[in-house]
């Protein structure tokens, strides 16, 4: 297995030793996995074994599985353990919309453009995920169209069926990432290792899956019992898979992203930092912050004394300069990028303060639940994701 790129800038705002994780966009990383497997059989020497061997293959993605969350539970999941392969890098940021995309059309994010969670664009935030923009968020895929958005076709061009959740068909994220792709969708889990083998003995050569239950308890829940059972239902899962492929067929078993746990470490952007942003994108553990006309040099100033001790505080030249998001960064990419990034080493989250409540007014309003996990900074258990595979056991 090729060694996760690592970094030391000793002029960056709050570096540590280890941190930041970069990717590995010249080698094993998850932008490359899909080239590697369209590819000729030793194109990549840092796949598992069984992937150069096998006569077809199943790529599944389970959503917020880290690497390092993985092997801290290894008694849960004894049939990823005996996976062949290891840790490779995710891109960054490490996060659904940017990580999904990367993988399914081999392009690191400045190339294919969907730069985070919450993506300033055309004078507004658009949230990638759930494809929404506006004061007040409302569907957006008429006046941001997905498909004009990100163009890069999803597995290079070739029709390589998607099996995912049913609900997420026609989204604006589904359409942007995986436009002209034969989806096959499933309402409960229990149906993807039909799905799959159906896919399989009708001769696919490659079969794309997606499941996202850790991602979704790490961010209600955290880190404790709820996670653990959640990824000994993923390893149960991986088990039925591979129970239906022949042993000629391999699966390959990546993730997106990791998790921290940040539960309530929230820090609120200080009034003169605000006072010197026009408007903040992406997301809590990587928050860009877009300056006001003429003041990128102050804010970046101000951000640094607040944050620095946090981890790492970057202009957008230093984010370039070391390619975070890829050799090459098109205009794009580039135009959607803010002028400072705050990108943190500790378990915290960057969020705007909260309007002050109106005379009388009650506290509603109110998520659902608050984000106990967390993901798209460049910790090591952010960007390490497992790249694992093993052989069908049908017999």
């Amino acid at each position: 297995m090729g060694s996760p790129s690592q970094h030391n800038n000793p002029t960056a705002t709050g570096s540590t030793t280890g941190f930041p994780v970069l990717p590995d966009y010249r080698g094993s990383c998850l932008s490359n996995v899909v080239p590697a497997l369209l590819g000729p059989p030793d194109a990549a020497d840092w796949l598992p074994a069984p992937i150069r061997q096998a006569k077809a293959v199943v790529l599944l993605l389970i959503d917020g599985m880290g690497w390092e969350q993985l092997q801290d539970r290894a008694e849960l999941t004894p049939v990823l353990s005996a996976m062949e392969g290891g840790p490779i890098t995710t891109v960054a940021p490490s996060t659904t919309t940017t990580a999904l995309t990367s993988l399914v059309t081999g392009a690191p994010p400045g190339e294919h453009g969907l730069i985070g969670y919450q993506i300033y664009m055309q004078g507004q935030v658009l949230n990638a995920l759930r494809w929404t923009a506006g004061s007040k968020p409302s569907d957006a895929r008429r006046s941001i169209v997905p498909e004009e958005v990100q163009t890069r076709p999803a597995f290079l061009g070739r029709r390589v069926p998607a099996v995912g959740r049913s609900e997420f068909q026609g989204t604006g994220f589904t359409r942007a990432h995986l436009d002209g792709v034969d989806h096959k969708g499933y309402k409960l889990t229990s149906s993807i290792a039909v799905e799959v083998q159906m896919l399989v003995d009708d001769g696919e050569p490659l079969v794309y899956a997606y499941y996202d239950g850790p991602d979704r308890i790490a961010h209600e829940y955290g880190f404790g019992p709820y996670l653990d059972a959640e990824f000994a239902e993923v390893d149960r899962l991986v088990a039925q898979i591979l129970a239906v492929l022949p042993p000629e067929v391999a699966l390959l078993v990546v993730s997106d992203h990791g998790q921290v746990m940040v539960g309530e470490n929230k820090v609120e952007l200080a009034r003169d930092v605000l006072a010197l942003t026009a408007v903040t994108s992406g997301e809590a553990r990587f928050r860009w912050l877009h300056a006001r006309p003429g003041r990128a040099g102050e804010l970046f100033g101000a951000a640094a004394e607040h944050y620095g001790h946090h981890g790492l505080v970057v202009e957008r030249q230093q984010v370039l300069d070391e390619e975070w998001f890829g050799p090459h960064v098109g205009p794009e990419a580039r135009s959607r990028m803010g002028d400072v990034a705050l990108v943190p080493c500790d378990p915290v989250a960057f969020v705007e303060p909260k309007p002050a409540p109106r005379s009388g007014a009650g506290s509603g309003g109110r998520p659902v639940f608050e984000l106990l996990g967390r993901h798209g900074s460049l910790t090591s258990a952010e960007m390490l994701v497992p790249c694992l595979a093993a052989f069908g056991t049908r017999t």
